[in-house]
């Protein structure tokens, strides 16, 4: 057999291994509302070649490479083993728990306790109701509908917005099924005009027309206890949001914007753990504060920050102009098209909200450019400790493999990626490592971040510390020190 014939029978040999692989991955998600991934890369919803490019993207971030057949055999287990609601590690439970078929179950009992059994016992779902339906809306919509699964999580119930036209239904299936930076939706979105509902993959979301958030019965449409998800940024602190908690049906409130006054403004992974039963009105501060905390965060651990400076390069948004017109902020009225502009961001004061300890230590400043989505921080960083690059790069990289923050931290090294390369990326920020520069105590991070998507996964995040449907991780991640 010739060399080239060889290569492409390996290559059919590992496309059937994750084409068996699919619907495994699958039915855990639907029957049991279980999350799983490859070293935090998900392996829900991708395609026989993204299963492949996954297991190749993990070998080359510094994991020992995964055998396809060692994927394969574990999630064969998982489906006898039939955990409860978890985001489970594939890649890290191959690592722990080889074995043959019988050691493999043994092994893996031990490892998912606490997803299996009367441990295991489901929270009851939770009705969300987004409130506004512009960028980040939609994108909460489509993660909501596809994190549905078994539905003992959030469910997407009803999307409150003003009257745009007659056709105003179908309008707002338009955009959910098409968009120009994400892409279509992955399945089906219907109309149903009788009943006033958009039908999305089987989930039938009420739209309910209001200027008034205070006049609003939901419990007319069977909602009941539901978190509203303010995406207007109409009201920012807490007497303007509790117009919401007026309404019928609803528990609580969280907003998508930076939060006003004293209420808390949450990173998921910084401090997510401060959300008591209490809490009527949150804030899940904003796409920029996401992006860069937790880095800060790490960076702080590790070598102690004495100040910094954030500049963001930031995508424009709906606020601005497409063309030259008036705007009631400064800078803002020049085409947002065109032009490059300077504003303020409040992203640097905001992140001593989430991360006391860097309170009075950050400045920023925002540049806005003529792209839809994906933003960078640049994080000018005086530490108390000398770095090197080699040494600073190689502990965020473990930051964004092994740590509690695996969620919010990626980490790339790549001579050619650009802005587009992060679109739809889940993680709040990506470190671009090639681009670091350490000169003892002054170093300077580049962070991209998809300022829609990665910022909707967060809020996501944040809904389900909320509703007490934030899934288990398992295995417990690791402690990640700048020694190892």
């Amino acid at each position: 057999m010739n060399d080239f014939a060889a290569r492409r029978d390996d290559w059919k040999a590992r496309e059937e291994l994750a084409e068996r692989m699919i619907p495994l991955i699958g039915g855990l998600n639907r029957d049991r509302d279980v999350v799983t991934s490859l070293h935090g890369h998900r392996l829900l919803g991708l395609s026989t070649t993204e299963i492949l490019e996954v297991h190749e993207r993990v070998a080359a971030l510094g994991h020992d490479e995964l055998a396809l057949e060692d994927t394969l055999a574990v999630l064969e287990a998982l489906r006898r083993l039939a955990p409860s609601a978890a985001s489970l590690d594939v890649g890290r439970l191959v690592e722990n728990v080889q074995g043959d078929e019988a050691t493999l179950l043994e092994r893996l009992r031990a490892e998912l306790a606490p997803a299996l059994g009367e441990a295991s016992e489901a929270a009851e779902p939770t009705d969300v109701v987004l409130y506004g339906f512009g960028r980040i809306g939609r994108l909460l919509a489509r993660i909501l509908i596809a994190h549905t699964g078994g539905g003992s999580g959030l469910r997407l119930r009803a999307i409150v917005v003003r009257k745009g036209a007659e056709n105003d239904l179908v309008k707002r299936a338009s955009l959910l099924l098409r968009d120009s930076v994400h892409g279509r939706f992955e399945g089906s979105v219907d109309v149903d005009e009788e009943n006033s509902q958009l039908i999305a993959n089987g989930t039938r979301i009420q739209v309910i027309y209001s200027n008034d958030p205070a006049t609003i019965d939901y419990t007319a449409y069977g909602i009941h206890d539901a978190i509203v998800v303010d995406n207007t940024g109409r009201w920012r602190d807490e007497a303007g949001l509790s117009r919401h908690l007026e309404s019928t049906g609803v528990a609580r409130v969280l907003l998508t914007a930076p939060g006003k006054g004293d209420l808390k403004n949450i990173v998921h992974g910084i401090n997510h753990d401060t959300i008591e039963d209490g809490d009527r009105i949150l804030s899940a501060a904003s796409c920029t504060t996401n992006a860069i905390t937790p880095v800060l965060k790490a960076v702080d651990e590790a070598y102690g920050i004495v100040r910094g400076h954030v500049e963001t390069v930031h995508s424009f948004t709906n606020d601005q102009n497409l063309i030259d017109n008036f705007h009631s902020g400064d800078r803002r009225g020049r085409s947002a098209v065109l032009n490059m502009v300077i504003t303020e961001t409040g992203a640097a004061k905001a992140v001593a909200r989430a991360l006391p300890e860097l309170a009075g230590k950050l400045t920023g400043s925002a540049i806005r450019v003529p792209t839809p989505d994906v933003s960078l921080a640049v994080l000018h960083l005086t530490l108390e400790r000398p770095a090197e690059k080699a040494e600073l790069n190689d502990y965020l990289r473990r930051v964004s493999l092994h740590s509690k923050l695996r969620q919010q931290i990626d980490y790339v090294e790549s001579p050619e990626v650009v802005s587009t390369d992060f679109v739809g990326s889940h993680r709040a920020g990506i470190v671009d490592g090639l681009a670091t520069i350490a000169n003892g105590t002054d170093v300077i991070l580049y962070v991209w971040y998809d300022n829609e998507f990665g910022y909707s996964s967060q809020v996501i995040r944040v809904l389900e510390v909320m509703a007490g449907s934030h899934p288990v991780v398992l295995p417990v991640r690791r402690e990640v020190t700048l020694q190892g």
